[in-house]
């Protein structure tokens, strides 16, 4: 009887069993919780992540020629590129141009093609003005307009141009191209500019980072070990910057990093350099260089400071007390406790110097250009939204690939930012 007891499972006041309903308050829980944070959820979902989305997409599709030349991407897409174009291919083509014309449309398809084959929107433009009058055979005519139209490579473009799904801009974006056929193939060497502006990216962003760590962690250590008031005066010279605006403080770098700037008049007076000799500290890499720094800096400061405050004393006074040196006391016992404030603040830096747009854009020129300009340009100049939206996914590929490493080697749960 005692053992048939033992067996019979502890209950609830309800009566059902303690395990089952210790369980149903666990999720019950997990849901008021769940349903707490669900509105910040949505939020992040419809104004962040469909956003990226979308602009991500632009990158594999690009359906604008397929839309506005429908009859020319039919034919097209059973043509060997290796064969001359037929004479249904000529009348698809004048029939497209006739409508395109007449929707005002022709200047879009004619822009795709022309990302393809620089000089075909003027080949387009031109002759659609023609087409309603061109009558069969279509090839005759439409060559008689223009002779360019007898070249293959035109054909060539267009069918590469006809394909909504293409990985041809990320093939751009590594500095390859895809051709008719489907392969790929590099670039020539004059157009290859964005897998070495990426390197220089990279480049700038780990050089920013190591400059703000050897900047920033002897502030952090004052600030961690100097009496409370001085370390708050230190804290809100640290924090001042993020009161002004980054355009304001890039500005003011213009103003001391020129020729005739602050910083230059000092050399001079001073006698490190003459008048006719002075530096050039900007529009270039090292204008960028210490502009990111600057602006940059507080960022690696909050992190090494949250750290490097929640370290005892006492553990360096320990290590002297037994005949440690200052520097071994240091290199032994403190700065290993410092480290996950280390990797929290350099990952924190490179990511946002990996993208940074504004400081390069006003002081870098040519030689401090960075990958997001690129990206800024054809936003906003070349309309190239799907090659921008490419650069962006190479971008964000090689940001998260950074990530995993860094999660391998030194682990994200290593790194503390308070």
């Amino acid at each position: 009887m005692s053992q048939t007891a033992d067996k019979q499972p502890v209950l609830a006041a309800d009566g059902t069993p303690l395990k089952q309903a210790l369980d149903a308050a666990l999720f019950r829980n997990r849901m008021r919780a769940f349903m707490l944070v669900l509105p910040l959820l949505l939020f992040l979902f419809v104004t962040f992540i469909i956003p990226i989305g979308i602009f991500l997409s632009f990158g594999i599709h690009d359906p604008v020629f397929s839309k506005f030349m429908p009859k020319t991407s039919a034919v097209l897409s059973d043509w060997d590129t290796t064969s001359e174009p037929t004479e249904d291919m000529y009348a698809a083509l004048v029939a497209d141009m006739v409508v395109a014309r007449k929707d005002k449309t022709i200047g879009r398809a004619a822009t795709r093609v022309n990302r393809e084959l620089s000089g075909t929107r003027s080949l387009f433009t031109s002759s659609a003005r023609k087409a309603a009058k061109l009558e069969a055979p279509f090839k005759e005519s439409l060559v008689a307009v223009k002779k360019q139209w007898a070249d293959p490579e035109v054909w060539k473009a267009m069918k590469v141009a006809s394909r909504s799904w293409t990985l041809g801009y990320y093939a751009n974006a590594l500095d390859y191209k895809q051709v008719a056929d489907g392969s790929f193939e590099p670039q020539p060497e004059n157009r290859q500019i964005h897998v070495p502006l990426l390197v220089k990216t990279l480049w700038i962003s780990l050089q920013v980072t190591l400059y703000c760590l050897i900047l920033g962690y002897p502030i952090a250590y004052l600030m961690s070990n100097l009496p409370a008031r001085t370390s708050n005066l230190l804290m809100i010279l640290v924090l001042l910057p993020f009161w002004t605006s980054i355009l304001v403080r890039t500005t003011a770098w213009i103003a001391m990093l020129q020729s005739q700037g602050v910083l230059n008049d000092l050399f001079v007076l001073f006698g490190v350099t003459d008048d006719d000799n002075r530096y050039s500290m900007i529009y270039n890499k090292l204008g960028t260089l210490i502009a990111m720094t600057h602006i940059l800096l507080p960022f690696m400061v909050l992190p090494l400071y949250s750290v490097m405050r929640g370290i005892p004393p006492s553990y360096v006074r320990a290590a002297k007390s037994m005949g440690a040196t200052n520097w071994t006391a240091f290199s032994r016992i403190y700065a290993p406790q410092t480290i996950p404030g280390i990797g929290a603040g350099a990952i924190l830096v490179f990511i946002v110097a990996i993208g940074y747009y504004i400081t390069p854009a006003l002081v870098g020129g040519q030689d401090g250009q960075m990958i997001s300009n690129v990206i800024a340009f054809h936003m906003k100049s070349s309309l190239n939204w799907s090659l921008a939206a490419a650069l962006g996914g190479v971008l964000l590929v090689v940001v998260m690939t950074l990530y995993w490493i860094y999660d391998r080697v030194v682990g994200i749960d290593n790194m503390k930012l308070g």
